[in-house]
């Protein structure tokens, strides 16, 4: 069975239906992104799957024992707040410092154990939040554009880090991106959003929809050309002109 499963979701806040009918599922070990202009729902249908939004129509089947770990937008914590990435890492008793660790190096930061979070860099940080959310080694992985703020190279690296846990975990992966070639680049199918599923497929099927094309422009057709360099050149994701690519 898949590991998420999603059919005739519905969301609505007071008279405003944010998702209709929305369907969608995740199998095991896959990369799948989901791509939409502003408002189009995307951060409700993540909340809806966590359970921190309840729906109004539809129904979502986890698979039974699932471990979800989850990294957001954004998170503030007060500069002023004096907290190591230890103690950050460690906010649930059951935490070990082995744990802590191996969770690091599993987002690539190894080293950050005694940093303090005020400290850190952007991209840092969100390596920092992605380390958290492996520390139970989850089942699957949501993110919800876990690299806003974060320059190209830095969001091309997180993402990158994304592939490798993937590999070295074989744990699944169901993001929200705004950055359409690193969408074509890492995602074995990608859901076009906009209230509804407007079309979905693997990188190469969607970036040629025209659905999808009325929501992103033709300018798409450089990203899915930006997609076939990275799988003909080894995922080369700092392609010099991929950020001209994507817009």
């Amino acid at each position: 069975m898949s590991l998420i499963a999603v059919k005739n979701l519905g969301v609505a806040f007071g008279a405003k239906t944010v998702l209709h009918n929305v369907a969608l599922h995740l199998d095991a070990g896959e990369i799948v992104t989901i791509v939409g202009p502003n408002g189009s729902g995307k951060t409700s249908l993540l909340r809806a799957i966590i359970g921190a939004v309840q729906p109004s129509s539809g129904e979502i089947t986890l698979k039974p024992g699932l471990k979800i770990g989850y990294v957001p937008q954004r998170l503030h914590i007060d500069p002023t707040l004096p907290i190591t990435v230890e103690r950050f890492m460690r906010l649930s008793d059951k935490v070990t410092k082995a744990k802590c660790r191996s969770a690091l190096d599993a987002a690539g930061v190894p080293d950050l154990l005694k940093r303090q979070m005020s400290k850190l860099s952007g991209g840092q940080f969100q390596r920092v939040l992605l380390a958290r959310a492996l520390i139970n080694t989850p089942d699957v992985l949501l993110l919800d554009e876990a690299t806003q703020g974060l320059d190209q190279s830095g969001s091309a690296a997180f993402y990158r880090q994304i592939e490798t846990v993937r590999q070295e975990t074989g744990c699944a992966v169901l993001m929200i991106s705004h950055e359409l070639h690193v969408v074509m680049s890492a995602s074995d199918r990608v859901i076009c959003l906009n209230g509804h599923v407007c079309c979905e497929g693997t990188p190469a099927v969607v970036a040629s929809a025209p659905e999808y094309r009325a929501l992103f422009g033709t300018g798409t057709g450089g990203a899915l050309a930006l997609y076939r360099h990275d799988h003909d050149h080894g995922h080369d994701h700092d392609h010099p002109h991929s950020h001209e690519a994507a817009e």
